[in-house]
C-alpha cells in the first residue's frame, strides 16, 4: 500500500498522487507497487529489499543521490492477557525530491505522522523530517520501557502471593523484550553516530540540534534498558527461589497434617486387633471412651510439638 502526504498550511494532508516535496509511506508493497517504486522513484531494488527484510539491522547506505537509513522501532503486540514487546525495521529513503518510508506493516510512529499528531512537520524539509521520525522512535522506546517497568512491578506483586509459573513466564517475556530493545537501541545509536560523521546528509544548524536531542534520548533509553534488564534478571532469580520455598512450606504443613491424621488411625488399629486372652488385652478395650481419649491425647501432644518446631509456618 502506498500513501502520499504533504504539508499544506502547516498541516500534513493526504494527497492523491506523487509530487515533489511530499512524503511517500509504503507498507508491504505488492509486486506492481515495487515496480513503480524502482521505476518512478528511482529507488534501488537493494534499498527496497533491505527495508522489507524483518531481520535487517540498523545501518545507513548511500548510492548516488539516494540515502537509505534503516532503523529499528519498538512494536507492541497483545497475545491473550499478555503483551509482547519487539522491534521491527523501517527503511527511510532520502531522494533528491522526497522522503520515502518503507515497512512491512503499519506501526504507531508512522501513524502519528500520518494522522497529523506531530506538530511543526514540513515534508519538504527532508533532513529535518527524518530527524523528527528518529526522535519519535527514541521517544517510543522510552515509553515502552516505562510500560515494561510498570508491568514487571505488577507481576512482582502477583508473585508475592502466587506459586504459579504463569507470572514467571510473563517476566521471562519482558526480559526477552528488554534484550530485543537493548540490541536495537545500540544498533540505532551506531547508525546515528554514522549520520553525524557522514557527509551524505547535509546538516543545518537546526538539524544538528535536533540530532543531538535524538542522541540524548537514545543514550537515555540505553541506560534505562540496562537498569531494567539488570533488575528484572535479579527479580526472576529471587522469585524463582521464593516460589520454591513456598512450595516447601506447603509440603511441610501437609506432612504435619498427615502425621496428625495418622495418629488416631494407628490408635484405633491397635484397639481393633483381635488379641487373644493369653496375651492379655489393652486397657479400656471394651469401651470406646478410652481409645478416643488416648488418640486425642497423643494427637494433641504431637500437634503442640510440631507447632513448637515451626512446622505450621
Amino acid at each position: 500500500m502506498i500513501n502520499f502526504y504533504k504539508t499544506i498550511d502547516s498541516k500534513i494532508e493526504r494527497i492523491d498522487e506523487h509530487e515533489n516535496g511530499c512524503w511517500i509511506n509504503i507498507t508491504l508493497p505488492t509486486a506492481a507497487e515495487k515496480a513503480w517504486i524502482t521505476d518512478t522513484l528511482g529507488i534501488p531494488f537493494e534499498f527496497l529489499k533491505a527495508s522489507l527484510d524483518e531481520e535487517e539491522s540498523s545501518h545507513i547506505e548511500v548510492e548516488g543521490k539516494m540515502v537509505l537509513i534503516i532503523i529499528d522501532v519498538p512494536f507492541a503486540e497483545k497475545f491473550d492477557d499478555n503483551i509482547m514487546y519487539t522491534t521491527m525495521p523501517i527503511g527511510i529513503v532520502m531522494t533528491p525530491d522526497n522522503i520515502v518510508t518503507i515497512s512491512t506493516r503499519d506501526n504507531p510512529i508512522i501513524r502519528e505522522f500520518a494522522d497529523g499528531l506531530i506538530k511543526n512537520v514540513q515534508t519538504e524539509l527532508r533532513t529535518r523530517f527524518v530527524f523528527q521520525i528518529l526522535l519519535r522512535m527514541a521517544t517510543h522506546y522510552l515509553l515502552h520501557l516505562k510500560q515494561i517497568d510498570k508491568r514487571s512491578t505488577q507481576l512482582e506483586k502477583q508473585l508475592r502471593r502466587s506459586m504459579r509459573n504463569k507470572e514467571l513466564i510473563h517476566l521471562l517475556d519482558l526480559e526477552k523484550s528488554l534484550v530485543y530493545f537493548q540490541t536495537s537501541i545500540k544498533s540505532n545509536e551506531l547508525t546515528l553516530e554514522k549520520i553525524t560523521k557522514s557527509k551524505a546528509i547535509k546538516l543545518y544548524e537546526e538539524d544538528q540540534e535536533l540530532l543531538e536531542d535524538v542522541m540524548i534520548e537514545i543514550k537515555q533509553a540505553i541506560e534505562m534498558s540496562n537498569i531494567y534488564l539488570s533488575i528484572l534478571s535479579g527479580t526472576m532469580d529471587a522469585f524463582a527461589s521464593v516460589i520454591s520455598n513456598n512450595l516447601n512450606i506447603v509440603m511441610k504443613v501437609l506432612t504435619s497434617i498427615t502425621i496428625l491424621m495418622a495418629i488416631p488411625t494407628m490408635v484405633f488399629s491397635f484397639y481393633g486387633m483381635n488379641i487373644g486372652a493369653e496375651f492379655g488385652s489393652l486397657p479400656g478395650g471394651r469401651t470406646v471412651v478410652i481409645p478416643l481419649l488416648v488418640a486425642f491425647g497423643i494427637t494433641a501432644i504431637s500437634a503442640i510439638f510440631l507447632k513448637i518446631k515451626g512446622m505450621f509456618k
